[in-house]
């Protein structure tokens, strides 16, 4: 039997679309869900097994078997040390050989972000690790962002001027089933972005001719953003870091462009306009729409 890949936050923007590359080139997948109606968005003949970091009793079924995990924070974690080390120190007991990990560009220079204190946690244990440090997704123009574009053609973010070196997260999705399947990639850090460092306006203009109606760029002050954000449920905790990271791009920090998505992938990262308009769909109206992907793992080996 074929070791499975225990993949969590299968049913994210990052995850699903990894679920979906190793699932099509013949890996074992183990889908880690919060909830059986969870399971229902997998691609058919996943299996898939509920997992919570915060309930110990989920490991075992879990990590039984497991060589291989790709590890996302919930985005409702913020304690680090109390909800997710216990799982990490039980991957390590179960004889799990590589995490890699689901992380934040510039982690490693910025403590106040939960994602530096999960790459310690990963840094301080056995298990070999490949950490992943991303720009911003596109993907948060069609999720978190969705909704003020959709009502009121604005994208309602407090980022100032600043440019941001956006990456598709199918891009990420597809360096992280690289990483998963070949060997090289032990005790490594890669920073991915996209191609080019955009402003929001820009980004505006490019809905706007996508769509074909006008999207403006409000730039609203970073405490409306955060109580927009906390009156529609979002924890505390969450507001907070997204807030934060918002005020990177805002004083200039996001724009830096690095190479190594293209390395890896060996083809140039996706760009904003394509990630529009295999999108657009979802800001017209539609629910659940996510693109098909023709994209697949570069290199690997089989298990």
């Amino acid at each position: 039997m074929k070791s499975p890949i225990l993949v969590t936050g299968a049913t994210g923007n990052v995850g699903s679309v990894l679920v979906q590359l190793l699932h099509n080139a013949g890996y074992t997948v183990r889908a880690a869900v919060v909830s059986e109606a969870e399971a229902d968005y997998l691609p058919k003949g996943v299996d898939w097994v509920k997992f919570d970091f915060t309930d110990p009793t989920t490991y075992a079924r879990a990590f039984v078997g497991v060589e291989k995990l790709f590890l996302m924070r919930p985005p409702h974690i913020s304690q680090v040390e109390r909800d997710m080390k216990p799982a990490i120190d039980y991957a390590a007991a179960a004889g799990v050989q590589q995490i890699v990990f689901l992380s934040l560009l510039g982690a490693e220079k910025n403590n106040f972000v939960p994602h530096a204190k999960v790459e310690a946690l990963l840094e301080a244990n056995s298990v070999p690790y490949t950490l992943l440090r991303c720009g911003f997704f596109m993907q948060n123009l069609s999720t978190t962002h969705r909704q003020d574009i959709n009502e009121n053609n604005d994208i309602f973010i407090p980022a100032g001027t600043g440019k941001t070196a956006f990456i598709d997260a199918r891009d990420i999705a597809a360096v992280a089933a690289k990483v998963l399947t070949e060997p090289g990639h032990a005790e490594r850090a890669y920073s991915l972005t996209g191609s080019e460092a955009l402003g929001y306006q820009e980004v505006a203009a490019m809905m706007s001719e996508v769509l074909g109606r006008p999207i403006r760029y409000s730039n609203p002050h970073f405490l409306r953003f955060a109580w927009r954000l906390w009156r529609r449920g979002f924890p505390l905790s969450y507001v907070t870091v997204v807030t934060a990271i918002y005020l990177t791009t805002r004083f200039g920090l996001a724009e830096a462009v690095t190479p190594e998505t293209a390395v890896l992938l060996d083809r140039p990262p996706l760009t904003m306009q394509q990630f529009i308009s295999d999108y657009a769909p979802v800001w017209q109206g539609e629910t659940a729409v996510i693109p098909n992907t023709t994209l697949e793992i570069v290199g690997g080996s089989k298990q």
